[in-house]
């Protein structure tokens, strides 16, 4: 089952360049893997499978908007090197 709002497909056009991102660059790939860690426990609550509160619930969902705010940005500034 594929868990919803993963990084390639928040972003499409981006894919290979995050992936190799991922791996080359240490600050994006620990950004990227905190959004995917943040992703999956909001996916887990939203499944069931690890109830919570509402509260906490939302608290994730503005702490992953703002991982990926910050992975935009990294990646318009790294593109601009490349």
């Amino acid at each position: 089952m594929r868990i919803p709002h993963e990084l390639q497909d928040e972003f499409p056009g981006e894919a290979l360049f995050i992936a190799r991102l991922t791996k080359s660059n240490y600050e994006f790939g620990q950004l990227a893997a905190r959004y995917d860690e943040v992703n999956r426990q909001i996916h887990r609550i939203e499944s069931e499978e690890e109830p919570t509160a509402d509260e906490v619930l939302e608290g994730l969902k503005k702490q992953r908007l703002k991982l990926k705010d910050d992975i935009a940005t990294q990646l318009r500034k790294l593109e601009r090197r490349m």
